[in-house]
């Protein structure tokens, strides 16, 4: 209760007569009631639940932010992902078509090879003639015809010569009678083939 006092005050001594003002006066009431109390307190509670609340839902929308932003880059993550197997998988597949290939021309390649040896030595050797070649696997058997027993040998030397061979062995031996007129001798070898022309073959 606040009560103003504007009335004239005529007492005192020592002071002037006349008329006198006197100055407004203001009485507060009882600031300390228990109602007051508790509706500062309830006022009080209110402004803090409603900064609470105000700041949980500002983090929620940060929050549903950021969450928004995380799924956009976990899709694009996972199209990335998609591509990268997906090229992989060519790769692989492209890889794999180039060790066929590469084995069919290593197989294509072997016999050439052994061919063109077998034909160059033969060419090398006097006196020999290969009639008849077999390749079965890791032995070639070769037939053939020579004018002496010494043109066996130095192809057999020779053929141990090029290194395609880990050995080279007479089979067996024998003179042509069907040949009148020179003395002829047919003969059969079997050549064991090296580690390095198994791997080729």
């Amino acid at each position: 209760m606040i009560k103003i006092n504007l009335l004239e005050t005529s007492k005192g001594k020592g002071k002037r007569s006349g008329p006198s003002v006197s100055l407004p006066t203001m009485e507060m009431g009882d600031m300390g009631s228990p109602k007051l109390k508790v509706l500062v307190v309830v006022v009080l509670a209110g402004l803090f639940n409603l900064g609470y609340w105000y700041r949980l839902d500002h983090q929620e929308k940060a929050i549903a932010v950021q969450m928004k932003v995380a799924d956009q880059k976990n899709r694009e993550l996972a199209d990335v992902k998609a591509r990268f197997m997906e090229r992989q998988n060519q790769a692989e597949a492209y890889k794999r078509r180039v060790d066929v290939i590469d084995g069919l021309r290593a197989s294509q390649t072997g016999p050439v090879n052994l061919l063109a040896m077998l034909g160059e030595t033969v060419n090398n050797t006097e006196a020999v003639w290969l009639s008849k070649m077999d390749d079965t696997g890791p032995v070639v058997k070769l037939e053939g015809t020579a004018l002496s027993t010494d043109a066996v040998a130095n192809l057999i030397a020779n053929l141990q010569k090029t290194g395609f061979f880990k050995s080279v062995e007479i089979d067996e031996t024998y003179q042509d009678n069907q040949i009148k007129d020179m003395q002829a001798f047919q003969f059969t070898l079997n050549c064991e083939k090296g580690s390095t022309e198994k791997g080729k073959s």
